[in-house]
């Protein structure tokens, strides 16, 4: 076997077979993957009945009638499931323009991930990140957890773009990863790929 590959900063794409109700037709952001295992936000999928000012409020970020008078783009950004682990915690992924020294992570040169209020301030302020998406919970893998799924068929992958990451389309997301590595969902097979 060669040598180790990981995933930072790529997609994963949930396969059909995929016996996980909560990753059924999953995108999913890899935001660290190492020897250690993986974490990564689901990109795709809307959290249950919470809006972006709700949460806002919820977190005394602003009052009610601050929350009317955000702009229609903020009050519009969605409040997405990131995954099953530590669903009341939020993380922010969003494009490098915005960095706290103290608290953000960079995934790559045009990405980074922030779990602080400041930034949700700053979002609600407009002086965020130009592009921005906000998701409760991750999805976490243990030591060679995420290699073994691959290879069991579970999980494609492609390179990450701003589309897949902060469109507001979520329900386009899964169509648009496959076709970005030239996949007909059709023409998926069920089987695993070992001979």
């Amino acid at each position: 076997m060669g040598a180790t590959y990981y995933l930072d900063g790529q997609m994963l794409i949930a396969m059909p077979t995929m016996g996980d109700p909560r990753f059924e037709r999953a995108v999913i952001f890899v935001c660290a993957h190492s020897a250690d295992g993986a974490m990564g936000i689901v990109v795709n999928k809307p959290a249950d009945s919470i809006t972006f000012p709700d949460l806002l409020e919820r977190l005394d970020i602003v009052s009610h009638d601050q929350g009317i008078q955000l702009p229609e783009e903020v009050r519009r950004l969605p409040v997405q499931f990131g995954g099953p682990v530590e669903t009341g915690r939020g993380f922010v992924l969003h494009t490098a323009d915005y960095f706290s020294a103290d608290c953000t992570l960079p995934i790559d040169e045009g990405v980074g991930m922030t779990a602080t209020l400041d930034v949700l301030r700053a979002i609600a302020t407009g002086h965020g990140p130009r592009q921005a998406m906000l998701a409760l919970g991750y999805a976490g893998w243990g030591p060679g957890q995420l290699e073994h799924e691959i290879q069991e068929n579970g999980w494609l992958h492609c390179e990450a773009d701003e589309t897949l990451l902060f469109d507001a389309d979520l329900d386009a997301k899964y169509k648009l990863a496959l076709e970005k590595i030239g996949v007909d969902l059709r023409l998926l097979s069920s089987d695993a790929g070992h001979g």
